[in-house]
């Protein structure tokens, strides 16, 4: 648990700095935002909302400061189906409830199964998203003609060419304050940001989710809240590693999910959608020097800012502007080592990374992908493992050696055959590692087959199954 002393520094640190790397953070957010709010069945405001109470929550309570959070496609998806058939009052109580959740999983320290996701499926996570942030991109492109497609060229221009000649302002930020003011003196017609969707008329306002509470509520709720706690969180921990790897700094994910938890519960009380952590978005405001939770903060109060007090001026944004930042933010996600390890890395790995990027990208849906590759993994493992064994016979003395486990009990029984006994049996299983009850059932199962040819058993070194759960099995 961190100190307070540390827990200080975390927002002092270089504050011109982070506020910058979270402005650009901000403008990363609002296409996506917009586009998710769009996704799921709500009014644009809504998700702008969300993302200004998420931010704060999660900067004041997150347990992995630079990381932006807000609300998320993933999310989105969830909810969608709740909002169509029950209304976006029902969307708050599911987020309300939601966040609950994830406090009691923050709590109950659930993070800790993040170890069991391999660099393999984290690799496969991290190329997914920047395929699927590209290709959020792709209808802004498609319809941008001529002049947006200059203006897009123009802005990755900008991006790349801006830090050979300044470094104290994050590039995407050059980018959109040279192009929207080139864009207005030229009168270039392009699309705008106002024109993507109504913006925030003023401040979000404190109400409770204007439903009944009753069984009948939660009937209606438990399962999308569910849903939305799993699939925040799990994208969440997912994005805290990957910026973990990128700042060589550790994170408490507890107390992530736990902030987490307190965000969505204080957005849904704000007439906002639950969100959770924007890996494009932290990876760009890592990139511009983001490390504190000011940054984080910022995202959001500049956000709010813009929205309420500067909507005109913001209005005016090109679009074609934030898909050159969205785009320059993909190819940064994107790991490109990862395909010149290919040759060198086992091929179960490269299938298990493969995978999760197809299944990620055909579904578009994060979870899911990490879901098929943690199985896929857990499967290969199962059968490495399992090949770990070896049954040995000197005449009547049979000695084991390796695992013993669901995955490798049938390879165990097989490899004994009565046939060829005709007196006393002994199966040594002294080397051997009986890890489940299944490995038990195939010791008795063994047992019996030499019972059944009138013939007696001794069984030398066995664990029991007191022994296993002592040893926590």
């Amino acid at each position: 648990m961190s100190t307070l002393p540390h827990y200080l520094r975390q927002w002092r640190e270089n504050p011109v700095r982070e506020i910058l790397a979270g402005a650009v953070a901000t403008f990363a957010l609002i296409p996506e935002v917009i586009a998710f709010s769009v996704t799921a069945g709500v009014d644009p405001s809504v998700g702008l909302y969300s993302s200004f109470v998420i931010s704060i929550v999660i900067a004041l309570f997150g347990g992995r400061p630079a990381m932006i959070s807000a609300a998320a496609g993933s999310v989105a998806l969830v909810v969608a189906p709740l909002v169509r058939e029950h209304g976006i009052e029902y969307l708050f109580a599911a987020g309300l409830l939601g966040g609950a959740f994830q406090v009691l999983f923050g709590f109950a320290r659930l993070s800790s199964l993040m170890r069991y996701v391999s660099n393999s499926v984290r690799t496969g996570f991290v190329n997914a998203l920047a395929v699927l942030i590209f290709a959020a991109q792709l209808p802004h492109i498609v319809n941008a003609g001529a002049l947006g497609y200059g203006v897009i060229a123009a802005g990755l221009a900008i991006i790349y060419l801006a830090p050979r000649l300044i470094t104290a302002i994050p590039a995407p930020l050059i980018c959109v304050i040279v192009l929207t003011g080139l864009c207005a003196v030229l009168g270039i017609d392009v699309p705008r940001i106002s024109d993507l969707g109504q913006l925030p008329e003023g401040l979000p306002i404190f109400a409770l989710p204007q439903v009944p509470f009753d069984l009948e509520l939660l009937n209606i709720i438990f399962l999308p809240a569910l849903a939305i706690a799993m699939v925040g969180l799990l994208e969440s921990l997912m994005t805290a590693g990957v910026v973990d790897d990128q700042t060589g700094t550790p994170s408490n994910k507890d107390a992530e999910a736990r902030g987490l938890g307190l965000a969505n519960m204080a957005t849904s009380l704000f007439g906002g959608i639950a969100g959770c952590g924007m890996i494009g978005q932290t990876v760009s405001n890592v990139k511009y020097g983001g490390r504190g939770r000011l940054s984080t903060m910022a995202a959001g109060g500049i956000l709010l800012i813009l929205m309420v007090a500067l909507k005109d001026v913001v209005g005016q944004v090109p679009v074609a502007a934030l898909v050159a930042i969205m785009i320059m933010v993909s190819i940064d996600t994107f790991d490109w080592g990862s395909l010149r390890r290919l040759r060198g890395t086992p091929l179960l790995s490269n299938l298990v990374m493969l995978v999760t990027v197809a299944v990620t990208i055909i579904s578009h849906n994060l979870s899911l992908g990490v879901l098929v590759g943690v199985l896929m993994s857990g499967v290969f493992f199962a059968a490495k493992v399992a090949r770990m064994q070896q049954v040995r016979r000197d005449g009547d003395l049979y000695v084991v050696e390796g695992q013993i486990f669901f995955a490798s009990a049938d390879a165990f029984i097989e490899a004994f055959d009565p046939i060829d006994h005709d007196g006393p049996v002994t199966i040594d299983l002294t080397r051997a590692q009986l890890w489940d009850i299944t490995a038990l059932a195939a010791v008795d199962k063994v047992r019996e087959r030499f019972a059944r040819h009138g013939l007696a058993v001794e069984i030398i070194g066995q664990k029991t199954g007191a022994d296993l759960l002592v040893r926590g099995v």
